[in-house]
């Protein structure tokens, strides 16, 4: 057959064979599933594949033009290669190329290439779905002095013809006229076919496959798939063929996996006149897979569309909007779960939310019964600094307490052995000098030496501290073999705790009015304010 010489010759660059034996026993879903990825990787690459096609038409465009002045004949083999190349790709100019090879056939008043440019304005006619005017196209063509070559194609044209209108008609009555009618038309077409070539195989497959012998059909399919080397489209249409007989056989997974070859072929082979990623998206729509199915009945009508297939328009407008409202659907239902799936979430984030806060609550309480209980660690550390500091003064002091008096009643005692003494001898003017040589001022002199050892003992920095709040030249400079002076005695008891000035007074023997003075005049020399002085003078640490 004519036309389909130019089919096998359509489309040598692309497709990878893929070793899918269309007689084999089945894919697994996983092969389903890797088919359909390889289908969208296709539909990512298809301006590529468009592009390489265009590029191969522009060269013949070119040619064309270079030899205008050509002779008719290499005008008509050009004419003839365009129109094989836009017969599957896009209608207008498929037509428009099939009537300049008729014209120039006229030309060449060669009734072969008439009939020839006639049955390619036929085929292309039936391919868009005009179906009268492919009739009308047909009638024309005499028949009987075609070639048998010429005539397989007459026949088998005629035949899709009918079909496709009974296709198209989806009448039980007409469309078993049209079947009846087109499998007639093929059996001629048979009769003029080498057995066991292609053409013989394709179109005793495409008859029994339409008047439902499908196992007959089946094992002719699955030896033109495996037995024969096809081109791209041939092997899109073989594909698609065995997608009707799984489909027939009720094999869904079977199908699909024959259209989904088909409409892999068709894109790598840039076939815009096809018919199987219809049935990919048809398939999958009643399998459920609705995102998948919209995809492609959208690519399916962007072909259909590119074409300008009249019949795959009707056919894929039928369906897409029950595939679009079956997305209307999903999204409606996808809606509603992301609806309830915002709304647990905003539940679990108020939870968490009030949840974080209470835990927020305790562990500010926690941090504050931390905080109060080191606080009062720390104000137990001081009280047992100041319990110890108390018993470590208290014990010098009462130490150096009785020291003091032992001496001061060690004293009494001697005076009064040497009172007594003299009062029995009578000698008063003695006593008068015993009494007289008492020195007040010594004693109590030697009593605050006593009390300076003793205080230094246990705050040997205090003049060192003390003297460290006070610039340099405030400082107290104390004299040889001086251990404290006034002041420096008046804060001493101070931080012994003797708070009281009339006991300060009364230990120093010094009046109220000497106390204020001193403190008051050593405050006023002080870098420290007054309301600190003395706290600072309590901070002073024993040994």
């Amino acid at each position: 057959m004519a036309f389909e010489k130019g089919i096998r010759r359509a489309g040598r660059w692309g497709l990878l064979l893929f070793a899918l034996g269309a007689g084999a026993n089945g894919l697994s879903q996983n092969n389903t599933d890797s088919l359909l990825q390889v289908l969208h990787q296709a539909i990512e690459k298809k301006e590529v594949y468009v592009q390489v096609k265009l590029e191969r038409i522009q060269r013949l465009k070119t040619r064309l033009t270079e030899i205008r002045q050509a002779t008719l004949k290499e005008q008509f083999d050009l004419y003839k290669k365009l129109c094989e190349e836009y017969q599957v790709f896009i209608y207008d100019s498929a037509f428009t190329y099939a009537r300049k090879l008729s014209t120039v056939s006229y030309k060449l008043h060669d009734p072969s290439k008439i009939s020839y440019a006639k049955l390619k304005i036929g085929f292309i006619l039936v391919s868009s779905g005009m179906f009268k005017e492919t009739f009308d196209s047909l009638k024309t063509v005499d028949v009987k002095s075609l070639p048998d070559s010429l005539k397989i194609d007459y026949y088998s044209i005629l035949a899709r013809a009918y079909f496709d209108l009974g296709n198209y008609d989806n009448d039980p009555y007409y469309n078993t006229t049209y079947t009846r009618m087109g499998s007639q038309n093929l059996d001629t077409a048979l009769q003029f076919c080498q057995p066991g070539s292609y053409s013989y195989l394709y179109l005793s497959n495409y008859r029994n496959m339409m008047t439902r012998h499908t196992e007959a059909a089946f094992e002719e399919v699955n030896q033109l798939l495996t037995t024969l080397p096809l081109t791209d489209h041939q092997r899109a249409v073989n594909n698609h063929h065995l997608g009707s007989i799984y489909l027939a056989k009720g094999r869904t997974d079977k199908a699909l996996e024959a259209f989904t070859t088909a409409a892999i072929a068709d894109i790598r082979s840039a076939t815009k006149e096809n018919a199987a990623m219809n049935s990919v998206a048809d398939i999958l729509y009643k399998k459920e897979d609705i995102k998948n199915a919209y995809e492609l009945i959208e690519f399916a009508m962007e072909d259909a569309l590119f074409y300008g297939a009249k019949q795959r328009k009707i056919q894929i407008g039928s369906i897409l909007p029950i595939i679009a409202a079956g997305k209307l659907s999903n999204l409606e239902k996808q809606h509603k779960i992301w609806l309830i799936y915002a709304t647990t979430l905003t539940v679990l984030a108020l939870l968490v939310l009030i949840f974080s806060l209470i835990i927020v609550r305790q562990v500010k309480k926690l941090k504050a019964a931390e905080l109060l209980i080191t606080h009062v660690n720390e104000n137990l550390q001081e009280i047992n600094h100041k319990l110890r500091e108390a018993d470590k003064i208290k014990e010098e002091y009462i130490g150096y307490y009785f020291n003091i008096n032992s001496d001061y009643i060690d004293k009494i005692e001697d005076v009064m052995k040497a009172i007594d003494q003299k009062l029995m001898t009578k000698k008063f003017d003695d006593i008068r000098f015993i009494v007289n040589n008492i020195n007040l001022k010594r004693e109590r002199e030697e009593l605050f030496v006593s009390f300076d050892k003793v205080f230094l003992k246990l705050f040997p920095d205090f003049v060192t501290i003390f003297n460290s709040y006070f610039k340099e030249e405030d400082r107290i400079v104390l004299k040889d073999n001086q251990l404290l002076n006034a002041e420096l005695r008046i804060f001493a008891l101070i931080r012994m705790g003797i708070n009281d000035t009339e006991k300060i007074a009364r230990i120093l023997d010094y009046s109220v009015n000497t106390i204020y003075t001193y403190k008051t005049k050593v405050k006023s020399k002080s870098v420290l304010p007054n309301e600190e002085f003395e706290k600072k003078i309590m901070e002073i640490k024993t040994v």
